[in-house]
């Protein structure tokens, strides 16, 4: 059943997945550098655990775990709300994503996709 379940993945779970995966795995490449910071940021660490959060979103996403499409909806609302610190065109730009976001995980077939994997476990 898992396997029929993987095979009808739906693209946006794939695309959405392979975004959040790049984003993260980008970012905390970008960021290993600033662990040998003189002094010590602790900033970086917190950092590094977003840009973790996106990449585990995206790699349970494509295992169809449900909390994961949860996980990835509070990761980018979390960029909304620092981005309100930047810029107007960062906030709109995060609302634009986070719109497209929510458009795309939550359709009822890729609804559907977590439904039936959750469904698979019991």
């Amino acid at each position: 059943m898992a396997d029929a379940v993987l095979s009808k993945r739906p693209l946006p779970v794939i695309v959405t997945s392979l975004v959040l995966i790049a984003t993260g795995a980008g970012g905390l490449a970008f960021h290993l550098s600033d662990f040998g910071a003189q002094p010590f940021q602790f900033e970086v660490v917190w950092i590094s655990l977003v840009r973790l959060l996106a990449i585990v979103s995206g790699v349970y996403m494509l295992r169809a775990s449900n909390w994961a499409r949860w996980l990835s909806m509070a990761w980018i609302g979390f960029h909304v709300i620092i981005s309100v610190f930047h810029s107007w065109f960062q906030v709109g730009v995060h609302i634009l994503v986070f719109s497209a976001f929510a458009y795309f995980l939550f359709r009822p077939q890729t609804s559907e996709y977590f439904r039936e994997k959750n469904l698979s476990h019991r």
